[in-house]
């Protein structure tokens, strides 16, 4: 992930690796995990809009008794993995520290992130079998570890990882992505980027609006279903009475009935349940563009 977090942070912050080693093994759904960390490094960015030092740090951890200082729940005895995102930002008071990984809660603008991240992190660990840790001094940053047990079982050897084979893009084709979620936003539109697509992206409909109205090129658009505000099938039926026609795949973390699929399939709309791979994505937006090689 080192260069999708390059650009993620952009040129004034600083990333810095502090990776041990011999880091023990976890077992996690390794994309989940992949979306909570780019979801602590954007957290952390807009902590330092005017610069500052990300550090990213993976270490071994023995636990020989609870620590009352990790927050949510007490944690039990045991080897973690404990993999943690440090900023030089602005930090959080005691009462933000308080409520942040309510469901809901956030200290953002709107249009700026649904505050869903956090909770969703901690959920993540939790279901992992582990737990997040959140310590932050007003002015000088803000640290998030995720503690994640051990796995002890022998390890298979690891399988090659084979280069994407997904079909590439046409030239000149264009897709707009709506999701409020910055770090789902952000793993799609580097794929679009790696498989030649020209993209456009917002965090909700009322932004998508403006660029659909206009005369750009837009082949194609993807879209959560659950956005704040005007959701996502909304958005699509403004969307083709503007551009009759218009390709629309919805992503959505709620399974859809097999009829009501086959019926917006008929009218060059589909579905994409989340979480699904990048290779899942990419050939699912060939399918909908066609072969126009």
């Amino acid at each position: 992930m080192r260069d999708l977090i390059s650009r993620t942070t952009g040129e004034r912050i600083r990333v810095h690796l502090a990776i041990a080693d011999g880091t023990w093994p976890v077992e996690t759904d390794a994309s989940q995990l992949e979306s909570a960390l780019l979801n602590l490094v954007i957290n952390a960015r807009d902590a330092m809009p005017e610069g500052g030092e990300l550090t990213l740090g993976c270490e071994n951890l023995t636990l020989e008794r609870p620590r009352a200082n990790l927050p949510m729940e007490m944690i039990g005895p045991g080897d973690y993995v404990v993999l943690s995102v440090t900023d030089t930002g602005s930090g959080m008071t005691e009462a933000v520290r308080s409520k942040a990984f309510d469901p809901f809660f956030t200290t953002k603008p709107t249009g700026q992130g649904t505050g869903l991240g956090l909770s969703m992190i901690y959920g993540f660990a939790q279901q992992s079998g582990g737990h997040v840790a959140l310590q932050s001094t007003p002015g000088q940053g803000t640290c998030v570890s995720l503690y994640l047990p051990r796995h002890h079982a022998p390890i298979e050897a690891a399988e090659a990882i084979e280069p994407l084979a997904a079909p590439l893009a046409v030239a000149g084709e264009t897709v707009l992505v709506v999701e409020d979620d910055p770090a789902v936003r952000v793993l799609i539109l580097n794929l679009l980027d790696e498989l030649g697509y020209q993209s456009q992206a917002t965090a909700d409909a009322e932004s998508a609006l403006p660029l659909l109205a206009s005369k750009l090129r837009i082949d194609l658009l993807i879209t959560d279903v659950g956005l704040p505000g005007t959701n996502g099938r909304q958005l699509a039926e403004i969307a083709r009475q503007q551009r009759p026609g218009l390709k629309v795949l919805f992503m959505t973390g709620y399974a859809e009935k097999a009829a009501q699929r086959e019926e917006i399939r008929a009218q060059g709309m589909d579905i994409v349940g989340k979480p699904f791979t990048l290779d899942e994505l990419a050939v699912r937006v060939r399918g909908m563009l066609g072969d126009r090689a």
